[in-house]
């Protein structure tokens, strides 16, 4: 099998798996392999198993007995910035944000350096590795993670080596990328699912490429995308929209009709019936 089939049919399994045994580094890994398809994985997921081979080691030269604080909120904070930002140079690429690598694990994983949701897959896998909870936050513009221990909360900053972010930092962080009347809200600290984190990672690419108006590249990317969450109708309202873009009428039907069969939003039912009569009566 080669190494673009090995990562759709890892994708695709993905995609039949209840939410909470998606294993995101392995996901963002064969998401990966399908934009470097003569990449070997298995030098990656090696280096993965070390970042959390290294974890283990810290928590267990850890002697509670000799130190209260071996297992507190804190203690767990520091182990992932030792090993994920010390030991093996975990970084946000400040220099050149909007390069596509930094949204592709592998390349992540070879320049030590990504996005903040592609960084923030790395932290969440080797905190969860120890049975830590950790998920990532539906903050705009700026991916975080949250971890927690016994009711005490932390919000960390994968894009700045993991640094715990107070209120003020948020604020801040909010108005820089959403602008300067933006507020923060109570839904800008909700968890996401792990798809989503995978969803958000992907859009990341995708919307470089419509920005540069290379929609078939945009479609390839939507394509990945439905293999791990083939029952999201947004993508395939997307695809069909995209599709309609790009003259292939049949693809763009086939993709809002599925979406049809998925939504539940009627106001978007009505609108797209009716864009399936008009592309339907282009055929004719």
């Amino acid at each position: 099998m080669s190494n673009r089939a090995e990562a759709r049919e890892i994708l695709r399994r993905i995609g039949d798996q209840p939410d909470d045994e998606i294993d995101l580094a392995e996901a963002a890994l064969a998401l990966g392999a399908l934009e470097l398809p003569n990449a070997d994985l298995a030098p990656y997921r090696a280096h993965i198993r070390a970042i959390v081979e290294d974890l283990a080691a810290r928590v267990a030269a850890q002697d509670p007995a000799r130190n209260p604080d071996a297992d507190s909120l804190e203690t767990r904070i520091a182990h992932l910035h030792a090993v994920i930002g010390g030991r093996h140079g975990y970084s946000g690429d400040h220099d050149t944000y909007d390069d596509l690598q930094n949204a592709n694990l592998l390349r992540v994983i070879d320049r030590r350096r990504g996005l903040p949701v592609a960084l923030g897959i790395l932290y969440m896998h080797a905190a969860r590795s120890q049975g830590w909870p950790m998920v990532g936050l539906n903050f705009p513009g700026h991916f975080l993670v949250r971890i927690e221990k016994d009711g005490a909360r932390a919000i960390l900053d994968p894009f700045n080596e993991g640094q715990t972010r107070s209120v003020v930092d948020l604020r801040d962080l909010l108005k820089a990328t959403a602008g300067s009347a933006a507020e923060l809200e109570p839904g800008h600290y909700q968890p996401v699912s792990n798809r989503d984190v995978l969803l958000r990672l992907q859009n990341n690419i995708k919307l470089r490429h419509l920005s540069a108006h290379e929609v078939p590249k945009a479609l390839e990317v939507l394509e990945a995308m439905r293999l791990f969450a083939p029952h999201e109708p947004a993508l395939w309202r997307e695809t069909g929209l995209l599709e309609a873009h790009a003259g292939k009428l049949k693809d763009a039907i086939t993709a809002l009709e599925t979406f049809m069969a998925l939504t539940g939003d009627d106001h978007h039912r009505h609108q797209t019936a009716s864009l399936i009569q008009q592309l339907k009566n282009r055929l004719n």
